[in-house]
């Protein structure tokens, strides 16, 4: 009998690996983080870790079901995805349907489980993109067929999504659009007249509102108001310097005791600085830099090219994702309630993101 093809089994460990090291990582920097703040608000040290917990169950579930469906299906139900993305991302703006949390309106309420539809959104546009641009070919090349319908599509979500508001995740999508339209064949011109175009739009968003202006001027000096807007990156930079190389050991963190506003979400990275250090800190880079280095080349490595798209579509998503909130825990980037994958607490991001690295492992058996 002849050699089994890659494609009958098997999965790319240059995926897999890196991401169960980072599903475990971040169950440990999920509990370490938020044990002390959930005794206090809960009386159960242990509930975010098991909530964590199942949410990564049920999530590598859908990895796998999704490692075996065939990526092509997805391709024909682009159209139905985007109009239903497009559909929750309306009705959770609809008062008494979405659920308001910190000022913005982002979640779907269903029972006791908060889903965030911006989440699925991404996975639905990433497919739209790739089945969108595989069809056209050649025609990326023109304005009217290859940019302007694509970036109406884009523009649509990231009006719905600066509506909740989350102007954020709305600049992750066209920074996102940005890079998968230069990959399908649009021109380069036409790529930097449009960066130039959304420099002032964004500018006038972020002067728009009021909180936005004061956490651009904390990003710009934090210490002016290290009370107020500057005090949650002032206590980041803290984690990280006194972790050191090595770290002040597991659990000895001192930010997460209620210096570091929710610690075990956005800013889990830091914690993992305090108390892991710059070692700790440099195998969470390597290990996302393998798994978007294995992502990128099952894409490249892929038997057409609505694969390829999708792959380095779906890749994109996660790698900005990462680098946007390293860089606002480290102070590089204004502050953005943005998690970080595979790491910090929340089901909406953690689901999504293994059902992405699900299709990618399809992708990379089909090669």
């Amino acid at each position: 009998m002849g050699k089994k093809k890659r494609s009958d089994t098997g999965y790319d460990y240059m995926i897999l690996v890196p991401t169960i090291l980072l599903i475990a990582l971040g169950l440990i920097a999920v509990y370490s983080a938020s044990s002390n703040l959930a005794e206090h608000r809960l009386g159960d040290s242990y509930f975010y870790l098991k909530k964590q917990l199942a949410f990564c169950i049920t999530g590598i579930g859908l990895m796998i079901g999704t490692r075996y469906i065939p990526c092509t299906l997805y391709g024909r139900l682009a159209y139905p995805l985007l109009f239903i993305s497009l559909l929750l991302l309306g009705v959770v703006l609809i008062p008494g349907v979405g659920r308001k949390v910190g000022g913005a309106c982002r979640w779907i309420g269903l029972g006791g489980i908060s889903f965030q539809p911006s989440e699925a959104a991404k996975f639905a546009l990433a497919v739209y993109m790739a089945y969108s641009i595989s069809k056209k070919g050649k025609d990326m090349r023109t304005f009217s067929r290859g940019l302007l319908p694509h970036l109406l599509v884009a523009g649509i979500f990231m009006g719905l999504i600066v509506l909740q508001p989350d102007l954020g995740s709305a600049v992750i999508i066209g920074a996102w659009t940005l890079i998968i339209l230069f990959v399908g064949g649009v021109r380069i011109y036409q790529l930097f007249c449009l960066f130039f175009l959304s420099v002032p739009v964004l500018a006038w968003f972020v002067w728009q509102a009021e909180y936005r202006v004061q956490r651009w001027l904390a990003f710009r000096n934090p210490w002016e108001d290290p009370a107020g807007n500057g005090f949650q990156i002032i206590h980041s930079f803290l984690a990280f310097g006194s972790g050191g190389i090595f770290g002040a050991g597991l659990g000895n963190g001192k930010q997460k005791l209620f210096y570091l506003p929710e610690p075990h979400t956005d800013f889990a990275l830091s914690i993992i600085g305090e108390e892991l250090g710059l070692v700790g800190v440099s195998a969470v880079i390597i290990l996302f830099g393998i798994l978007i280095a294995g992502g990128i080349r099952s894409g490249l490595k892929a038997k057409d090219l609505y694969s390829t798209y999708l792959a380095v579509g779906l890749t994109s998503f996660i790698g900005l994702q990462v680098l946007i909130n390293m860089g606002v825990v480290m102070g590089l980037l204004p502050t953005k309630g943005l998690t970080l994958p595979l790491i910090s607490y929340g089901g909406s991001s953690l689901l999504v993101t293994l059902t992405v690295i699900g299709v990618l492992l399809n992708i990379s058996a089909r090669s």
